[in-house]
């Protein structure tokens, strides 16, 4: 959840007549979710963004899934897998996924997307491993480079464009609202002082993009398992102005001000975002625990209520042993885990870490997919000896 914005030109009062230099009215159009009742955005189009010019066929678009799996700690590695496809939705392999998120991978090797994307029933979280670009929308432009956390609230039309290096990301797709945690906010909306970050540190969209040529304007649309196909005579990218809290925006990994103590810290103080039954969290580098007797390596728990993912981003995790960059570790509800051996009496006396790592907990179990297989670290469960 961000905060009020206003971009563009836009009426004194909503719903009333805003016209174009010709007469005609300007089209409104509320975007948000839960109905009328969770935040939302007013913005005001060149063309009413009804007109469609016609459908092609849809395409499937959604995972095989794996239930047969055993119950067992994975670690899937996806480092030397540089590209993993085309263009940016042709490249995404989604690895594991339940009723309220998805986790994929996407390494795309096309640099501009020559369609539209919009997912009409999820929120979107891109994470910028590898790369940097723009993110275009109907709201605007955001800026964006690696470390960065893209959030896209659903029913956003946008496209991707990629400067010339590699590309890495990770995407999380979220059922339900994306928003920064409860605790961190106060009655009003607004992050608190004890918050890890604050509402400065969130990269609206700049500037609006103006495609007001006639044509033909492809637009994917995800929803239920498919790409739907939309053709339209005019740009999606001709809104002249909009206001409200519902858009896109850039967050970086690196503007995440770590909770340190004297004691070790629970991973919850790693929290960055949230939704319905899952959480993000960020580990940046930080001081270890100062207390004098204090052991920085995480203690052995066991995931009782959730699955715990950790896709490692760079640095050294001080906690596991050959685990590679762009690596995740997946340690499912019921088994216990925690560091590998030796670990532990290395990390006493360590004054600081200098990893980067995003952790995603779901509360509902994760599934692999058929996708996930080629990634599988067959010797990983018993790396524990």
């Amino acid at each position: 959840m961000g905060y009020y914005y206003k971009l563009g030109e836009i009426p004194a009062k909503r719903h009333t007549q805003f016209r174009q230099q010709d007469g005609t009215l300007y089209a409104e159009q509320l975007v948000g979710t839960l109905g009328f009742h969770a935040v939302s955005s007013l913005l005001y189009h060149l063309h009413p963004p009804t007109r469609i010019a016609r459908l092609g066929t849809p395409v499937p678009y959604s995972a095989k899934l794996l239930k047969d799996r055993a119950l067992a700690p994975m670690h899937l590695k996806t480092l030397a897998q540089t590209i993993t496809g085309p263009d940016y939705l042709a490249a995404r392999q989604t690895l594991l996924l339940n009723n309220d998120v998805t986790i994929s991978i996407c390494n795309p090797s096309e640099k501009n997307m020559r369609y539209y994307y919009k997912n009409a029933q999820a929120d979107e979280v891109v994470f910028v491993h590898e790369g940097s670009g723009e993110l275009l929308s109907q709201m605007g432009t955001v800026p964006f480079r690696a470390g960065d956390y893209l959030v896209i609230p659903r029913t956003i039309i946008h496209q991707f464009r990629f400067n010339p290096e590699a590309v890495r990301l990770l995407i999380i797709e979220a059922f339900s609202p994306v928003e920064t945690p409860r605790r961190y906010r106060n009655q009003y909306g607004q992050l608190l002082e004890h918050a890890p970050y604050c509402e400065r540190d969130m990269r609206p969209p700049t500037t609006l993009i103006s495609e007001p040529e006639a044509g033909e304007y492809h637009v994917q649309v995800k929803k239920e398992g498919f790409l739907h196909q939309f053709f339209y005579n005019h740009s999606p990218f001709d809104v002249v102005g909009w206001d409200g809290y519902f858009y896109p925006y850039a967050f970086s990994i690196h503007d995440f001000e770590p909770i340190t103590g004297r004691i070790h810290q629970p991973p919850p103080v790693h929290q960055t975002f949230e939704g319905n039954n899952f959480v993000i969290c960020s580990f940046v580098p930080r001081l270890f625990d100062y207390h004098p007797l204090a052991i920085p390596a995480p203690y052995n728990h066991s995931n009782v209520d959730s699955d715990e993912v950790l896709y490692y981003v760079a640095g050294n995790f001080m906690s596991r042993k050959g685990v590679d960059l762009a690596s995740f570790t997946v340690h499912p509800g019921g088994i216990p885990h925690g560091p590998h051996p030796g670990t532990v009496e290395a990390s006493i006396g360590k004054k600081e870490t200098h990893e980067l790592a995003v952790m995603i907990d779901t509360f509902r179990p994760l599934y692999l997919t058929e996708a996930a297989l080629p990634y599988i670290d067959e010797n990983y469960p018993m790396s524990w000896q």
